[in-house]
């Protein structure tokens, strides 16, 4: 009889351990598997080309650009195509990835920079112009134009803001990788 309950005991140890081998097998099905990067898959990194969807939002949750249902954005990956700390936070992804980065003003548009801000004569603005949230383009002789919002108008001057749009403010991105070419080599 003890013989029988010997035999029993390893015949249950085997059937468990069988079962811990079967759902070990099951927690690696090729549902979970299709979302590891596979052998070989392009990694985003320094000269990667990369498509991405993404949608942008501030601290607050308010939608302030997305790309979903359209083209993909495509970047060079390390030549500061897109904003610092988005493409930290996107390197050594692969095609399939998803990530949710917050990133903090020094890592985006960088803080709001009060010598941005000036204050000029009316007489220098198209009348047009002399609205609050107008847009105006300042032309520089050495750089590209810069993009300037009309910010006050006072009684004899316009207050004018240099700043980028997005300075000064926490940006959050959902981003999902579409495609990553890899570095050619030249």
């Amino acid at each position: 009889m003890l013989k029988t309950r010997v035999v029993s005991v390893l015949a249950i140890t085997m059937l468990i351990a069988l079962a811990l081998a079967a759902g070990l097998a099951l927690a690696e099905s090729p549902e979970k598997a299709s979302a590891k990067p596979q052998t070989g898959a392009a990694e985003i990194q320094k000269g990667s080309t990369v498509k991405m969807e993404y949608t942008l939002t501030d601290k607050d949750g308010k939608l302030l650009d997305t790309n979903k249902g359209q083209d993909p954005l495509t970047y060079t990956h390390g030549e500061g195509q897109i904003i610092r700390g988005l493409e930290k936070a996107l390197t050594g992804l692969h095609v399939g990835d998803q990530k949710h980065v917050v990133i903090p003003p020094e890592e985006a548009y960088g803080p709001v920079k009060p010598e941005a801000i000036i204050e000029i004569p009316k007489e220098r603005i198209p009348p047009e112009s002399q609205k609050v949230g107008a847009h105006l383009m300042a032309r520089n002789q050495d750089g590209p134009p810069i993009p300037i919002l009309v910010k006050e108008v006072k009684e004899k001057t316009v207050v004018l803001d240099a700043n980028h749009p997005l300075a000064g403010k926490t940006l959050t991105f959902d981003v999902k990788i579409i495609g990553v070419d890899p570095v050619q080599a030249k």
